[in-house]
């Protein structure tokens, strides 16, 4: 019992001079803040170009004045998912961003990446959508884009909402890599940290704990959402 107690003295100590002395915690709630910034930037940035991408596809099924556009697109989704993220980053970084702040190149460059992942998402869910349910539409006398916009659309996102909320989660962790270009997000934080007070384990794991925590909350938040849509579809 006296070796229990003394290892969790020890630590205790430990977690003390790692973090609260010298006010070292401040640099993870600061990596945190800056984590979040990228990731909900990034984000917006994905799902714009995601459907933007989608919508086009879609026109340019019965419009060939759009086929040049949809191939830019493939191109762009092709080029996208095969260059690997940290490298994308040091392009925009070094070569395309030289005049930008690192957290300006995180949130563009990653909501890029998402974005070509998002294209392919929302596709899939337009896809499963019935074809004729844009026949009705257009029976109506909507435009296509009418129909894609009102009918279509809506109906792809109830499909596709667990897979957007998996990109989601996939990209909070991407963030992790923005250390490369000089952001001070939760990972560099804690190597920091890990850096300044020889620590190897605690500032480690506690950013392992962090980045767990907010994958269960936003797991939970998505869950609550598709449920509210499950409903909202039987009425």
């Amino acid at each position: 019992m006296n070796q229990i107690q003394q290892f969790f003295q020890n630590w205790g100590s430990q977690l003390y001079s790692t973090f609260i002395k010298d006010d070292r915690y401040k640099m993870l709630i600061s990596g945190l803040g800056n984590t979040i910034i990228i990731t909900l930037g990034a984000l917006a940035i994905g799902v714009i170009i995601g459907v933007l991408i989608s919508v086009i596809k879609f026109l340019a099924e019965d419009n060939r004045a759009l086929k040049p556009l949809a191939a830019i697109c493939d191109f762009y989704v092709t080029a996208i998912r095969g260059i690997p993220v940290v490298v994308l980053l040091l392009i925009f970084y070094f070569v395309i961003l030289k005049s930008a702040d690192g957290i300006t190149t995180g949130i563009i460059t990653f909501g890029i990446n998402s974005g070509a992942y998002m294209a392919e998402i929302i596709r899939g869910g337009i896809d499963a959508v019935d074809g004729g349910q844009t026949e009705a539409a257009r029976s109506l006398g909507m435009t296509r884009l009418q129909s894609m916009w009102h009918i279509i659309l809506p109906q792809a996102v109830k499909n596709i909402l667990p897979a957007i909320g998996n990109e989601m989660i996939a990209l909070l962790k991407e963030t992790a890599v923005a250390g490369y270009v000089a952001v001070q997000d939760l990972t560099r934080s804690a190597n920091l940290i890990r850096n300044n007070t020889y620590d190897a384990v605690n500032p480690l794991m506690v950013t392992a704990i962090v980045y767990l925590v907010l994958v269960v909350l936003l797991t939970q938040m998505l869950g609550k959402f598709e449920k509210r849509l499950a409903r909202s579809s039987k009425r």
